[in-house]
């Protein structure tokens, strides 16, 4: 099963819209939503199954208990993350407290442990025919990458027999950026005309580059700025990276995405542009390394 990611370097650029087109187009049976801080995937791909939800445990937190506690103040001291308060009593701050385990090791009466706690939830929508794996992470919670890991791995192992599997990542260059790009076989990067997209786009080229995953880039929206689309093109060029297409600012898009449908749902000039970005992506990932 061949793995397409679909990324960009910020937010805003269109990606998820990119990605539910590339899964209508391709009626994938197996696809994911890796962009576990804010997920959106689910709004566009109407699902008919309700999900198998599952609690997600990410880094134990430290807790205190005040009866054992002797105040001498060693975990304060000692804890590099500053998660340790003192008021009336000894407490955790949970949103600062990485688990690391240091004040449970130095605790000279053992009134620190380390408790699982829920970061988050793994969504499984799965029937017969088609698979979605989806999480959304707890506010304050800090470990997306891993949560990514578990939704990636949750697509494959439940995955019904297919060729192709699309995974809308998530934007930037962090932590799920980098556990979304782990084992795919082709990178989309979602590029947008404009002076921080174009220093973004380098970016996620250099962080794709180092896992020596194949590279394409599409602009969306390129008629907002011609001149950046130019530039964001002549940069592939000099990168060697392929060059898929330009998609054109279309205020018919926004009112099918605020419908809940994908821009390939309708006949509109945004639609027929992803179509002809989706085939040559397919064409280069069909290509193999």
């Amino acid at each position: 099963m061949k793995q397409l990611l679909i990324l960009s370097g910020k937010g805003g650029t269109g990606k998820t819209t990119i990605a539910s087109a590339f899964i209508k187009l391709s009626m994938a049976k197996a696809y994911a939503d890796c962009d576990v801080d804010a997920p959106n995937l689910h709004l566009i791909t109407k699902q008919r199954v309700e999900p198998e939800v599952t609690d997600y445990y990410g880094l134990p937190r430290a807790e205190i208990n005040l009866d054992l506690c002797i105040q001498c103040d060693k975990c304060r001291q000692n804890c590099r993350f500053d998660a340790i308060l003192v008021d009336e009593d000894y407490k955790i701050d949970p949103f600062s407290c990485e688990g690391c385990g240091v004040c449970e090791a130095i605790c000279p009466v053992g009134a620190i442990t380390l408790r699982p706690v829920v970061d988050g939830e793994i969504r499984l929508y799965a029937n017969e025919s088609q698979v979605f794996s989806t999480a959304q992470l707890k506010m304050g919670s800090g470990t997306s990458g891993l949560l990514v890991t578990e939704v990636k791995k949750q697509m494959k192992s439940s995955a019904v027999e297919t060729n192709l599997a699309i995974i809308d990542g998530s934007p930037g260059i962090g932590c799920p950026v980098i556990a979304s790009l782990s084992g795919v076989d082709m990178v989309l990067i979602v590029a947008e005309p404009s002076l921080s997209g174009i220093s973004d786009l380098e970016r996620i080229i250099d962080t794709a580059a180092k896992f020596g995953t194949k590279t394409a880039v599409c602009i969306n929206k390129f008629d907002t700025n011609v001149e950046k689309a130019k530039i964001i093109e002549e940069l592939c060029r000099k990168r060697k990276i392929a060059f898929v297409g330009r998609i054109p600012f279309d205020s018919a898009a926004v009112k099918v995405i605020n419908k809940g449908q994908s821009i390939v749902d309708i006949d509109c000039t945004s639609g027929r542009a992803v179509k002809e970005v989706y085939n040559k992506t397919m064409k280069l990932l069909i290509q193999g390394n």
